[in-house]
């Protein structure tokens, strides 16, 4: 206090006032200058243009958006023994042309992106689809969370779910197949 008095001709010192953060809003400032939306734009475009990856920094934080995750793609072993060779070639039996020929009149509905697959949109929730259950295009069938954000994926076909291959918040990847659907 002595030290104020001393100095009674001197203009008092302005209080600084720190930055004040901005409000906590969706899609606003994730990495300073990187909106979600941006980066939910940039997982569509890696998406759809199969670049692999992109990396961005932004105020000392960066985001990698990758389409196969931390480690490589394993694809996974076709189900049954493997079939019969010859000398000739690969034994074709009926039922394996009979198989065949109808999984590929199905339509996959596949993953856009790395994530948790959720059947519902909660716990205790009802499914969006089951097998059996007619879809139309637009229809929800599923939630792909991927960085805390959930994903509503939709059908791109109409048609009856022909199979689920997915359990539920079981981790998927980018191109998974997810159901598979008999079009109509």
């Amino acid at each position: 206090m002595a030290r104020k008095r001393e100095r009674r001709g001197a203009k008092p010192a302005k209080e600084l006032k720190s930055a004040k953060p901005p409000a906590d809003k969706a899609g606003v400032g994730l990495l300073g200058a990187i909106e979600l939306r941006e980066i939910q734009r940039l997982i569509r475009l890696v998406q759809k243009t199969g670049i692999g990856e992109i990396e961005l920094s932004s105020g000392g934080r960066s985001v990698r958006i990758s389409a196969w995750g931390n480690s490589p793609a394993v694809m996974p072993a076709a189900a049954g023994p493997p079939a019969a060779t010859s000398a000739a070639g690969p034994a074709a039996s009926p039922k394996a042309t009979d198989a065949k020929s109808e999984s590929d009149r199905y339509v996959a509905i596949t993953s856009p992106m790395v994530g948790t697959f959720y059947r519902a949109p909660a716990p205790d929730a009802d499914p969006y689809v089951e097998v059996g259950s007619p879809i139309e295009v637009g229809t929800t069938v599923c939630i792909v969370e991927a960085m805390k954000l959930m994903n509503e994926i939709e059908s791109e076909v109409r048609g009856k779910i022909v199979k689920a291959l997915v359990e539920n918040a079981q981790p998927v990847e980018y191109g998974q197949t997810l159901f598979l659907v008999d079009p109509v």
